[in-house]
């Protein structure tokens, strides 16, 4: 199997919200971030999926000098190897790449976060700085759209988590603010348990308005002459927009089921941002 068919067979099996924005764009593009995608893939896998912490760490330092080799000319694993040829066209750093593997170290260490300033922190570096990626390879030409990607990363970042509170609680981690619960009365062990009542949704409800405000506080940034050229993250914010309306409207009940779109419908979506340019 050849590196490229490897990072499209990654990037496919993950079902994710991105690979439909992908479908839409001229072939190097696509081809640049689906390896870098499945790069993302295969380390965010490693915290997921790797029971033992002592593994998982040792992966992740794999993955440190797998990455440092990577730009020094000699990427072994094939996702690197699909994503290097990419490196110097689209103009992509080492720092961009070691940051996503920081972000992990993050989810490999630490399991609560205080305020949503230690969150934010987080978000910066497993969703924002893959926005910045992304927004280069999808043909950014405003320095002004670097803020626009870190904004929208953050906001689908959060997105995630909403969704993700019941699930995320199975492996140990609560993603919400530690003065967040305790601001909405909600216990630590509530989630855990699964256990509803209406000052969780009163937390989640402010979980949503935070990022529904945040998505409108990115487009608001994103340079109008870069619109054309990232209508591939504005897909994706179509589709996760649409997801957390769909949270909202089953009254975040989160905590025993992952709520999703179809995949029609999530190509529906983001054929109507190519086709129509509406979100």
């Amino acid at each position: 199997m050849t590196p490229e068919h490897y990072v499209q067979e990654k990037a496919a099996a993950s079902g994710s919200s991105f690979y439909y924005a992908f479908l839409f764009l001229p072939k190097p593009r696509r081809a640049a971030i689906t390896a870098f995608y499945a790069f993302c893939r295969e380390v965010d896998d490693v915290v997921d999926e790797v029971s033992d912490p002592g593994v998982a760490a040792a992966k992740l330092a794999w993955w440190r000098q797998e990455v440092h080799q990577a730009f020094a000319g000699s990427p072994q694993h094939p996702a690197l190897r699909a994503l290097m040829p990419w490196v110097a066209e689209f103009g992509l750093q080492e720092r961009q790449l070691q940051a996503v593997i920081d972000g992990c170290q993050v989810d490999l260490e630490q399991t609560r976060f205080l305020d949503f300033p230690a969150l934010e922190r987080y978000c910066h570096l497993v969703a924002g700085v893959v926005g910045e990626v992304a927004a280069r390879i999808f043909g950014q030409t405003q320095p002004a759209t670097t803020a626009y990607a870190h904004k929208l990363g953050l906001a689908f970042q959060l997105t995630n988590i909403i969704r993700d509170v019941g699930e995320d609680a199975l492996r140990g981690r609560i993603y919400l603010p530690v003065s967040e619960l305790q601001r909405f009365e909600v216990k630590a062990h509530e989630i855990t348990s699964r256990t509803y009542s209406d000052r969780f949704q009163a937390l989640m409800r402010f979980q949503a308005e935070r990022a529904r405000a945040l998505y409108e506080e990115a487009f608001a940034l994103l340079p109008p002459e870069d619109r054309r050229s990232q209508k591939p993250g504005l897909m994706m914010a179509s589709i996760y927009r649409t997801l957390l309306r769909e949270i909202e409207a089953e009254d975040f009940r989160v905590l025993h089921q992952r709520i999703s779109l179809t995949p029609l419908r999530k190509f529906w979506l983001a054929w109507k941002v190519q086709a129509l340019g509406r979100l």
